[in-house]
C-alpha cells in the first residue's frame, strides 16, 4: 500500500528522522490536530511538529530524535515510503537491540532493516517482550544464580534467544541454572 497525505494518518507505523525547525520557514502548514501537532506535506513526504511521540490516535510513530535538543516540542520527518501498515492482530513487529547503548526498539517487518532472524510479533507480544528486554538490559538481579562470568555475554544471549525465539525468559533462563 501507498501512502500519501490522505491516508499516512489511519493505522500506520512510522520512525520519523529528527530536523531543525528552520526547515519550516518556506513550508506551508496543512493541518493542525486537535492535540496540537502541525503537518507540512511535501511531495515525497511529511514534517510533523510535536510534543508528543509514539502512539499517536490510530498510529505508532516514534521519533528518532538528536539527544542535544532538550525542547519538548520537536521537528521530525517521515518519507511517504517510511509509513508501514499497522494493526492488532497481524505479527508485523521485531525488536532491535543496541548493546552498546542498552536500548531496545520494535521496528516494522516491512522495513529494510528486518533480516528474517528475530521473529514476528503482535504489537502487544511485542510490547511485551521489549519490557522485558529493556528491564534485562538495565537491571542485574536476574543474574543471581546463574552461570556465567560475564554478565554482558548472558545478557547478549539470553536477549538474542528472547528475539529469535518463542522460548520465556523463564525457558532460557533454566539452560544457565
Amino acid at each position: 500500500m501507498a501512502f500519501n497525505k490522505s491516508n499516512f494518518h489511519k493505522h500506520t507505523f512510522c520512525i520519523f528522522q529528527e530536523v531543525v525547525l528552520d526547515v519550516l520557514k518556506d513550508l506551508k502548514l496543512h493541518y493542525k490536530s486537535k492535540s496540537g501537532s502541525s503537518y507540512y506535506f511535501v511531495e515525497v513526504g511529511v514534517y510533523r511538529q510535536s510534543n508528543h511521540w509514539g502512539r499517536a490516535a490510530n498510529c505508532k510513530w516514534r521519533l528518532i530524535s538528536d539527544n542535544n535538543n532538550k525542547n519538548r516540542t520537536k521537528l521530525g520527518f517521515a518519507n511517504w515510503t517510511d509509513f508501514y501498515p499497522d494493526n492488532d492482530f497481524e505479527k508485523l513487529y521485531f525488536i532491535e537491540v543496541d548493546f552498546t547503548n542498552k536500548s531496545a526498539h520494535f521496528n516494522h517487518f516491512q522495513s529494510e532493516k528486518y533480516s528474517n532472524v528475530a521473529i514476528l510479533r503482535t504489537a502487544t507480544e511485542t510490547a511485551k517482550l521489549l519490557k522485558q528486554i529493556r528491564t534485562l538490559l538495565e537491571e542485574t538481579a536476574w543474574t543471581k544464580h546463574l552461570k556465567e562470568e560475564s554478565i554482558a555475554v548472558l545478557r547478549k544471549e539470553i536477549i538474542d534467544q528472547l528475539i529469535t525465539t518463542n522460548r520465556s525468559f523463564q525457558e532460557i533462563k533454566r539452560d544457565y541454572l
